[in-house]
């Protein structure tokens, strides 16, 4: 083992015992599953032993860290990103009674899958994962705002695409009793549920 290899893994080991816990608390803000923070977080130290001799400025060590983690972050969620899909027999409201609402659900769910990704992502996060907004920015790396700006916007395409679709009857509380197809498009919705 030459010089430059054990100062190497002196200093991989110093960050190791200087930065371990911070970098958890770090990960563990940004990433609600458990052993998937402490996989990113083991991920972040493999990238910095492997990486230790392109820091040019100790100085700016701290910051370099803390981009590597942001960076092993923002690949978890790439690599998540495919994995969010609703299931088929995914009901918008389980134990709702209201028959409208039952027959519009196949065609809300497959509204929800072709809005933009960061839009659906958004909606699925926090109206069916139970995800607050905070949470949403905390899990994302984003601000609040941009969190509850996503789930705005989200919900605002989804009204749009349903609005198209059908004209609403809704009772004196504002709860849904019926719908009209203008087109056939939730018909269509449910049909291309059945494609996909």
């Amino acid at each position: 083992m030459n010089k430059n290899e054990l100062n190497m893994i002196v200093s991989t080991e110093k960050i190791w015992k200087e930065f371990y816990d911070k970098l958890k608390s770090f990960v563990q803000l940004r990433v609600s599953a458990k052993d998937d923070a402490e996989d990113i977080v083991q991920e972040v130290f493999i990238r910095i032993h492997n990486k230790i001799d392109t820091l040019k400025d100790n100085q700016k060590l701290e910051s370099w860290i803390y981009q590597i983690a942001r960076n092993a972050i923002i690949d978890y969620y790439r690599r998540k990103k495919e994995k969010i899909e609703l299931r088929d027999d995914f009901k918008i409201d389980e134990d709702s009674e209201n028959d409208a609402m039952k027959r519009l659900s196949p065609s809300i769910i497959k509204m929800i899958d072709h809005l933009p990704y960061i839009y659906k992502e958004a909606i699925l996060l926090t109206e069916y994962k139970g995800l607050k907004q905070k949470e949403l920015a905390d899990s994302l790396g984003i601000s609040l705002t941009g969190a509850k700006s996503r789930v705005q916007r989200g919900r605002k395409l989804l009204k749009e695409m349903l609005h198209d679709c059908c004209a609403f009857e809704f009772d004196s509380i504002g709860k849904l009793t019926g719908y009209c197809e203008k087109s056939k498009c939730c018909s269509r919705f449910v049909e291309l549920r059945g494609k996909l």
